[in-house]
């Protein structure tokens, strides 16, 4: 199943571009849900909200929506994933509220994070068994066997990332399902990618994996629009190569 979003829905120069300039922004969810199928939070990054928020979400969605929730900057930037117990303990509880809306939790990892995998191994140790867990490193120590091991034992996805066109992580398989974020394109307008672009990722994605596999894609370079566009224009490639897709 292909599973394509955006890196968060609310956006103020998405009004006009895909919002309608006359629904409220505390409708934009529900009409975010009408074109795509999941969303990836982005905002539990910056501040976790409380459990009733993610019911709340929950209830205004389809039964077939899909929230994948970005984990706390506490956990992955200032503890550096040190002592997780109770951060990932205090994320779940929370994002638990989505009941089975949840998809994965993405640990977006500091740039300036050396691999360690004792921590990782532990980070991940604390999830739920049954939570989809993906994890984007950021420094070029993370690319080791031991890193590729570590995230395999636990069935935890290395996400793959774009940015300008070129891969900016091994594409590694460590689970049996996979995570794609893409970040900046190289296309007009600014950071829209263009069509071979995303051709190229699907056939990546179709190398690695088959169509019995859960495929999370999203789009993060939102200025303009660029996003919407490009999530919907991927979708389109992904059902003509026969991937089953969530519209909602």
């Amino acid at each position: 199943m292909m599973l394509v979003g955006t890196s968060g829905w609310q956006y103020a120069d998405w009004r006009g571009e895909f919002y309608p300039s006359g629904v409220p922004q505390r409708l934009w969810l529900e009409r975010y849900a009408e074109t795509f199928g999941t969303v990836e939070n982005n905002n539990s990054f910056y501040r976790l909200p409380a459990r009733e928020t993610f019911e709340n979400w929950r209830e205004r969605t389809p039964r077939t929506f899909v929230m994948a929730v970005k984990a706390s900057r506490f956990l992955t930037h200032i503890k550096r994933l040190r002592d997780p117990q109770e951060p990932v303990e205090r994320l779940m509880a929370a994002a638990g509220g989505l009941g089975d809306g949840l998809g994965p939790i993405l640990l977006q990892l500091p740039p300036t994070l050396r691999a360690d995998t004792g921590l990782l191994d532990a980070c991940l140790g604390c999830f739920p068994a049954h939570v989809r867990i993906a994890v984007e490193p950021r420094h070029e120590s993370w690319w080791s066997d031991p890193v590729r091991e570590t995230l395999a034992a636990h069935g935890a996805a290395l996400c793959w990332a774009d940015r300008l066109g070129r891969p900016q992580t091994p594409l590694w398989r460590t689970a049996d399902w996979g995570y794609l974020r893409f970040h900046e394109g190289r296309a007009n307008p600014w950071p829209s990618y263009g069509d071979d672009a995303l051709r190229s990722w699907l056939r990546r994605l179709g190398e690695t994996w088959d169509d019995r596999c859960d495929m999370y894609v999203y789009f993060n370079n939102d200025p303009g629009g660029a996003a919407v566009r490009n999530a919907v224009r991927f979708t389109g490639f992904a059902a003509a190569e026969g991937w089953p897709t969530t519209p909602a």
